[in-house]
């Protein structure tokens, strides 16, 4: 007898339909078959109907019976559940869909994490490639990505988004080469890391990087993305590295360095196990303040600015006296005057031309050590 098998098709079809059709050309009953290879009819009626699987014990007895070869059945059987998940697989891209078009998917080709697709079940792929998910669906139980998808009123962007932001920072923070963490020296350098904010930002950015590099802290400037508002974000990649992301959105210096130092408090002043993320409007838990206010007081200390004020008695802050009392402290400008609006004593166009601006080609610049990335 000839076995005429056909082993890839587009439909699943289970092998007792070719195991039937052996059957019929030997005109041998699933009886007879069940007293030969001592199995109970039941199972073989089951294979047949497809709600059982041929077993390599199973698949060897059938060839002593019916002369066709055990990898035959074996294989047989391997399509045919791989023809299922297929099936399966292409269905779950196709519930997916919708929700890939919340997916900042343009970002992240500009900056080439994703291929250029068009068919919207490639684009699934893609995103859960990027993500290093099986399921868009599974996003949210992804620690470093849970906080974009918190229910909170604090919380502005988009979490697609917000989720892709921090997911391309943690990728980028990957590269970053660190010793392990050492507070003591993050501790020790932060003076450092303040008197650079008297400098231009094509020398304090990469300068910062190195510093906070040495500490064991992976710092990335990482671009802005479309419908996010977050401003940084920190959490541990390894229990001796941290990962600290800041966004260009807004491109202050001002803006940059109390973001940087608000992240780090978070590093020095909090668990390894949260995943803090901070945006425009800041958020009111307890532990984004105590971040807020060690920014704060570190750039600045309550005390010096207290002087400050009683020193501009007519409650007029001039360029003059802002320099002054930053080269005093050993700041740069825009942060006194960047302190001076957060705390309503000043307007926000007020001597709005002494904020230094952080260039996208900075930003570019300052990228990757290790070239193109890929998600891992």
């Amino acid at each position: 007898m000839t076995a005429r098998v056909q082993v890839q098709s587009n439909l699943p079809v289970p092998p007792g339909e070719y195991l039937h059709e052996v059957l019929d050309e030997m005109g041998m009953s699933q009886a007879e078959l069940s007293r030969r290879i001592g199995r109970p009819i039941q199972m073989i009626n089951e294979i047949i109907k497809g709600e059982k699987a041929i077993t390599p014990e199973t698949a060897i007895q059938l060839a002593q019976v019916l002369v066709v070869p055990a990898h035959v059945w074996t294989g047989l059987e391997m399509e045919y559940e791989l023809t299922k998940a297929k099936i399966q697989y292409e269905q779950d891209l196709a519930k997916e869909e919708s929700a890939a078009q919340r997916f900042p998917f343009r970002e992240l080709i500009k900056d080439g994490w994703v291929k250029s697709v068009r068919k919207m079940s490639a684009k699934v792929e893609e995103l859960r490639r990027f993500y290093g998910v099986s399921s868009l669906t599974r996003l949210e139980y992804v620690d470093r990505l849970e906080p974009a998808f918190r229910k909170s009123s604090a919380f502005q962007s988009i979490p697609g988004a917000l989720a892709a932001w921090i997911r391309a920072g943690e990728l980028r923070a990957r590269t970053r080469q660190t010793p392990a963490f050492d507070k003591n020296k993050l501790q020790s350098a932060l003076s450092d890391i303040r008197r650079l904010s008297r400098s231009e930002p094509s020398v304090f950015v990469p300068r910062i990087q190195d510093i906070l590099s040495s500490c064991g802290v992976a710092f990335v400037f990482q671009r802005h993305f479309k419908e996010t508002y977050v401003q940084g974000a920190t959490f541990w990649l390894t229990s001796d590295k941290v990962a600290v992301l800041l966004s260009n959105r807004g491109k202050c210096a001002d803006i940059f360095f109390f973001s940087l130092f608000h992240e780090l408090g978070h590093v020095l002043l909090h668990g390894k196990r949260d995943v803090f993320v901070r945006e425009v409007d800041g958020d009111s838990n307890p532990l984004e303040k105590e971040a807020d206010a060690f920014a704060r007081d570190q750039l600045i200390s309550r005390n010096a600015l207290a002087r400050f004020r009683a020193q501009c008695s007519d409650k007029y802050f001039s360029a003059e006296a802002i320099e002054d009392f930053a080269v005093g402290i050993g700041v740069s400008a825009d942060i006194i005057i960047g302190r001076l609006q957060r705390e309503d004593l000043v307007g926000p166009e007020h001597l709005a031309r002494l904020r230094k601006k952080i260039s996208d080609e900075l930003l570019e610049k300052g990228g990757d050590e290790n070239g193109q990335l890929q998600p891992q």
